[in-house]
């Protein structure tokens, strides 16, 4: 059964850790400055909200949500203009494994359907994930977990791939 803590200061060094191993690095940016995002939303600098995924009491990987309505401003906009296509109440999920030894073990799956569960509980129905289009493995991941690529933002979101979680479509 996967569970969910919130990122505290403690987990910096263990996400740091993560961030520093080649999959990581192949998706995600420098790991000084990824931590200095993280401890920002830590320390409340920042409204994303940062968890460890945890299965059977060990620390799996990385996940987190943001509020696509913050990011509807011009600084944002003007980077990423298909954010104003979105509903300003959705929801966006990014998710990383720890360890290069638990890929491709449907955990990163299995950490998102209870994740978007969590979300869909908490009250939030507009759901979307936004892997590079290049990641096959976190593609096929998330559609596992029930997400389609929105066919309205094809084209306009550059090295992204904008997919929304369908409820109904959740597979095994």
């Amino acid at each position: 059964m996967i569970s969910f803590r919130p990122v505290a200061s403690v987990d910096l060094p263990l996400l740091g850790r993560w961030m520093r191993k080649p999959h990581w690095r192949e998706w995600w940016g420098d790991p000084e400055i990824e931590l200095g995002y993280i401890q920002d939303m830590v320390e409340g600098r920042d409204t994303t909200r940062p968890f460890i995924f945890c299965k059977n009491d060990g620390d799996i990987g990385y996940i987190q949500y943001w509020f696509v309505g913050h990011h509807q401003n011009g600084t944002w906009l003007a980077e990423n203009p298909w954010l104003g296509d979105l509903p300003a109440e959705t929801i966006g999920v990014d998710l990383s494994i720890g360890s290069a030894s638990d890929l491709s073990m449907g955990l990163g799956t299995e950490a998102l359907v209870a994740f978007v569960a969590r979300l869909r509980d908490t009250g939030f129905s507009q759901i979307i994930i936004d892997p590079d289009p290049n990641n096959i493995r976190a593609v096929r991941a998330y559609e596992k977990a029930g997400f389609r690529p929105i066919a309205e933002l094809a084209g306009k979101t550059g090295d992204s791939l904008i997919m929304r979680h369908v409820a109904s479509s959740v597979s095994g």
